[in-house]
């Protein structure tokens, strides 16, 4: 065989060689991608066109107790561009960018503007689709919320000529009763950011909510109750085509369970007619008096019996539709404040319930309690008179013989009240008298109750700790100890703290709810009640799930002889005390400060004097000139009671003649309501 031969030979088998061994090759491949790694590469085309997505579950709406709506979803179309499925052509991107823009009269791009809440005001198309792209280029990105419904149908019509586009519907959460009701129903807003709050977002993801979709509770109802309200997200499996529209439902992994439905106990009709009446009595006083005197107060009726809360007013107030869509940041840093900005909160609060999230002093409201103890603990007969001149002095015990060491301490009345028993010492609301027996009174022979034994009476009321209404940050007032005071100011406890603590001044503070919770043990026979604001929890056919029952809290060792003298010190303040009488304050004339046909009435007064960061700033906190709150509150039946109502107004001065109108006329609402045949409160057990 020649040389030429073998060459070509083995040319041949070489090539042939090559052949086999790429044919192996392929053949390995093939078993590795058909048989070993079959159940990787399947999984991954299932994924590629199987996706896991989050079904939000319906929120529960809110009623009042006759069924009023207060919360509910309604239907808003949003506009969404996917950057990724936007054309690659840029001129058909700025097509689809100037189409938007004419449809929706939003800007391309608005320069210097910076990141903000999807749908924010103040971005353009172009900026929010850019920002979007920079990091989920998959993801939706939302250009308007809540368009109106023509437009978004127009624009429906015309996505096949925009890819990347879409319209879609989004539950809105409404609030139809608005400002009246927005301190008791609260509002939403998206979960925060993992940097901002790593803890609120890792709880709300961990329980399958969607950041940046939905939305929770953080105010009011919808914040104490956002378990019950926002149900439990479902988690299905879908099929989807290359431009991501879904095919087909796969397969259900979580089922979607619907928020239940709140119903309160409150009465819009009640509520509005107690706000009215807040809101024009300080205007009055605005009025008369020439310039802005007062800009707050609260209102709050219950049922005694029950502790449900029938009306719950704090003003100011906010809007809570406001942030019903997203929050309007313009509009929130108007009230809360920014300091980025130099911007000062509303010094009023409006975003705070005055009702349970600041302490004020109570004053005279809070003798009640004084005078539980001094009964209960023998202190005092109640048949027993002490003098009241005007003023008891108090030597400095460290200069006993320095009269100019010694301390005034007066009662209201200046001129004295004479000779004062028990039941004329609630019915006047006797200074000198409580400070005798409150705080012990040695010319007398009067031992006195003892900022101890207050502190223990105040608890066993319900003060030092939440009153657990459903309500998120509610306060729990303050016990001024001796211990607390040596910590806090280095200084022992004197018979003058004691003397201003028996009155409800001094260190003592306490919410609105926590004092009409109070009273509320007094009308209704020795127990403390939880406050409810929760009536029924309903199913979405509206059966009843959870039907609210009277919660005792603690009963409470008071003798039924007890609370007969204390409701008829009450009664006699209607009748011969500091409830007794005409209103004048305002030039009116013959108009009585309760005024209840048919139904007897009892109560009590209080002027609580203060002096706060805003009293200060004004140059109001004069010696001996302090200014002061109002305070009333009202109970009726006298006989039977079936409804308190408890009235503060900031900086009102004197309770007779600037709460008590308002108590007067929330409790003729009430019972015009209850008269009209329709009712408003159940009737009393």
């Amino acid at each position: 065989m020649s040389r030429s031969n073998s060459a070509s030979s083995l040319r041949v088998l070489l090539f042939y060689a090559a052949l086999v061994a790429a044919v192996v090759v392929l053949l390995a491949q093939l078993l590795n991608l058909q048989f070993l790694q079959h159940g990787t590469f399947a999984e991954q085309a299932f994924e590629n066109r199987i996706t896991r997505i989050s079904d939000p579950a319906p929120r529960g709406v809110i009623y009042d107790r006759r069924g009023v709506l207060l919360a509910r979803n309604v239907p808003a179309f949003t506009v969404t561009i996917t950057p990724a499925f936007l054309p690659d052509n840029e001129a058909q991107v700025e097509d689809i960018y100037h189409q938007l823009a004419k449809l929706l009269n939003m800007p391309l791009t608005v320069p210097g503007s910076t990141p903000k809440a999807p749908c924010a005001p103040g971005r353009g198309i172009r900026d929010l689709v850019d920002e979007g792209a920079g990091f989920a280029p998959y993801n939706p990105v939302k250009i308007m919320c809540d368009i109106e419904k023509d437009t978004a149908l127009i624009i429906r019509e015309q996505l096949a000529d925009m890819p990347g586009v879409k319209v879609i519907v989004e539950p809105l959460r409404d609030y139809p009763t608005g400002i009246m009701t927005a301190d008791i129903v609260g509002y939403m807003a998206p979960i925060p950011d993992p940097k901002d709050a790593p803890l609120t977002y890792a709880y709300y993801t961990a329980r399958g909510f969607i950041a940046g979709r939905d939305r929770i509770g953080v105010a009011g109802i919808e914040a104490s109750m956002q378990d019950i309200l926002a149900g439990q997200n479902g988690s299905k499996l879908v099929e989807k085509d290359v431009a991501g529209e879904v095919l087909r439902t796969i397969g259900v992994e979580t089922e979607t369970v619907a928020g239940l439905n709140m119903q309160l106990t409150i009465d819009v009709r009640l509520q509005a007619a107690a706000e009215a009446a807040l809101r024009a009595r300080m205007k009055l006083y605005n009025d008369y008096s020439g310039e802005i005197r007062t800009t707050s107060g609260v209102a709050i009726v219950t049922n005694p019996n029950t502790g449900e809360i029938l009306a719950m007013v704090s003003w100011p107030t906010y809007d809570n539709n406001r942030f019903a869509r997203n929050i309007d940041y313009d509009y929130y840093t108007q009230l809360a404040g920014d300091p980025t900005r130099n911007i000062p909160p509303d010094p009023q609060y409006p975003l705070l319930n005055h009702a349970v999230n600041i302490l004020y002093p109570p004053g005279s409201v809070f003798k009640i309690v004084t005078a539980t103890g001094v009964l209960e603990e023998g202190v005092i007969d109640p048949d027993r008179e002490l003098n009241d001149p005007g003023k008891i002095t108090i030597r400095n015990a460290y200069f006993p013989t320095d009269p100019g060491r010694a301390k005034d301490f007066v009662c209201w009345n200046r001129q004295g009240h004479g000779k004062v028993n028990f039941i004329r010492g609630i019915a006047e609301s006797c200074n000198v008298y409580f400070y005798k027996i409150g705080g012990g009174y040695e010319p007398d022979g009067v031992k006195g109750l003892g900022i101890d034994s207050l502190i223990n009476w105040m608890q066993l009321f319900g003060f030092g700790q939440p009153t657990g209404v459903e309500l998120p940050g509610e306060l729990s007032g303050f016990l001024p100890t001796q211990a607390w005071k040596r910590q806090t100011w280095g200084e022992n406890w004197a018979t003058g703290d004691t003397y201003n603590a028996v009155i409800g001044q001094g260190y003592v503070h306490v919410t609105p709810l926590q004092m009409l919770n109070a009273y509320n043990v007094i009308i209704n026979g020795g127990r403390l009640l939880k406050p409810t604001l929760v009536d029924k929890i309903l199913d979405g056919e509206g059966n009843v799930v959870t039907d609210t029952q009277p919660v005792i809290s603690n009963t409470l060792p008071i003798s039924q002889e007890t609370l007969g003298l204390i409701r008829a010190g009450l009664r006699r303040a209607v009748t011969e005390g500091t409830l007794e009488g005409d209103i004048n304050i305002f030039g009116e004339v013959g108009v009585p400060i309760v005024d209840v046909p048919g139904v007897n009435v009892a109560g009590k007064t209080g002027t609580a004097e203060y002096c706060d960061q805003i009293a200060w700033e004004k140059n109001l906190c004069i010696y001996g000139a302090w200014p002061g709150h109002a305070w009333t509150m009202l109970y009726a039946p006298y006989e039977n009671p079936e409804v308190s109502v408890i009235v503060f107004i900031y900086n009102g001065q004197e309770g007779s003649r600037l709460a008590a109108p308002v108590a007067n006329a929330i409790l003729r609402a009430y019972f015009s309501l209850k008269e009209s045949g329709t009712g408003n409160v159940p009737a009393s057990p």
